[in-house]
């Protein structure tokens, strides 16, 4: 890992975007480690949780919305149950994300695109439908034969559905979604 010099490119706005977007107030992290010792994925990281929420507090605006690290986040919350201040760590790696793709600084090009065809799944059905976000991400991402071998472990177990099941109410989801996307119209 590079050396990061905190004291250079200090964006102080941005601090105060992220305390604004998210409700949380990344100041209060005195870096004690328990988001980073319970997280599952730092090993796959390039700045572990309590470092991105450092580099948050040095306002290192342009190494975190370039980072792995919020991309490939989870959200399983161990993070936000272990924080002793109470901060929804979770919520903040939510809109660091949302903040890199509003700027075009997606560094994990294939996680986006799963995002997306999960969302767009959401939207369209009211729930997930396993085969459509499967497909939707295998054509987008042009990795068509990637985990092949396990489609016939899968379908034979009955765990994915080769057809949508769609909510009663799927309309009101969908609505959902066209207010956000207006909203983020606006704002963005």
């Amino acid at each position: 890992m590079d050396t990061i010099n905190l004291t250079e490119k200090t964006d102080w706005a941005f601090i105060e975007e992220v305390k604004n977007e998210s409700g949380q107030n990344p100041s209060l992290c005195y870096q004690c480690g328990n988001c980073t010792a319970g997280c599952p994925y730092t090993q796959y990281f390039d700045y572990p949780v309590s470092m991105v929420m450092r580099l948050l507090q040095a306002g290192q605006k342009e190494t975190i919305l370039t980072s792995k690290a919020i991309w490939l986040c989870a959200t399983c919350e161990t993070c936000t149950t272990r924080c002793p201040c109470e901060i929804d760590v979770a919520h903040i790696m939510d809109t660091l994300r949302i903040m890199a793709r509003r700027e075009g600084k997606v560094s994990e090009k294939d996680v986006q695109l799963f995002y997306d065809s999960f969302l767009d799944s959401m939207k369209k059905h009211g729930r997930i439908f396993e085969m459509g976000i499967l497909m939707s991400y295998k054509f987008k991402s042009g990795q068509f034969m990637g985990d092949a071998e396990l489609g016939p472990k899968v379908m034979s177990k009955g765990k994915i559905s080769l057809f949508p099941k769609t909510i009663k109410g799927a309309d009101k989801v969908a609505q959902i979604f066209n207010r956000f996307q207006e909203k983020a119209k606006k704002h963005g």
